[in-house]
């Protein structure tokens, strides 16, 4: 990947980029410009619409529209729920539970942060499974239920395993674990458009942890995701 994305699928209505890590969505000034205005220009399009985002730290999928028409569809298949999103993460802190639903509202905190609460108005909902990878490691397969800022990072924080790489919620990485990237990647969408079934999986192209023998393998017996067996929440 030579830029801040590689082009994964491009159809007459979409494209689909594997997103790297520490790319912002937006222009940074000085920084650089963000994955939008790379993929606009890039791939030479005329329009580019987004439909959904990426924190900086996360890689992965991500999809764009090429009119107007398609966004405010896709727009409406991801406020609905209708497009499925798989997540994975690495935590080196030890869980609270190793797999289930993590459920509650989100309020601001301080720094930029977010925080799970008790409170149930409008929750962020994110169901998970995990294993070790190796001693002192742990793989997380999450599902997202809605769409919040920050909702995975918050939800792993929220149950004592923020996620490796992840300075923001405190995981800076240790010695024995260096974090060379901020450990989530968006793995996998699956999509109904214009009656036909799109699916995707991308394995992460960024950090070591990732691309160990264990994560490896580790990935290959979770896929596809949508076939795991996903309580209904």
């Amino acid at each position: 990947m030579t830029s801040g994305f590689e082009l994964v699928d491009e159809q007459p209505d979409f494209v689909l980029v594997n997103k790297a890590p520490n790319v912002n969505f937006h222009d940074e000034g000085e920084l650089g410009a963000g994955l939008f205005s790379q993929v606009k220009s890039q791939l030479e399009l005329t329009e580019l619409y987004p439909v959904h985002r990426l924190d900086k730290l996360t890689s992965g999928l991500v999809i764009f529209a090429k009119n107007l028409a398609a966004a405010r569809t896709f727009e409406q298949l991801f406020r609905e729920h209708q497009i499925d999103k798989y997540y994975i993460a690495l935590s080196d802190k030890k869980p609270k539970k190793k797999q289930g639903l993590i459920k509650g509202d989100m309020a601001k905190s301080r720094r930029g942060m977010w925080k799970l609460i008790r409170t149930m108005e409008n929750p962020a909902i994110t169901q998970f499974f995990s294993t070790s990878l190796i001693a002192g490691l742990r793989a997380y397969l999450l599902k997202p239920h809605s769409g919040k800022t920050h909702q995975i990072r918050v939800a792993l924080s929220s149950i004592g395993a923020p996620i490796l790489g992840d300075t923001l919620y405190g995981n800076p990485g240790s010695e024995k674990f260096v974090a060379d990237r901020g450990y989530l990647h968006a793995y996998a969408l699956r999509f109904t458009y214009q009656d036909k079934v799109f699916d995707y999986l991308q394995t992460p192209n960024f950090g070591k942890h990732f691309q160990s023998s264990e994560a490896l393998a580790w990935l290959s017996s979770i896929s596809p995701p949508w076939q795991q067996a996903w309580p209904k929440c």
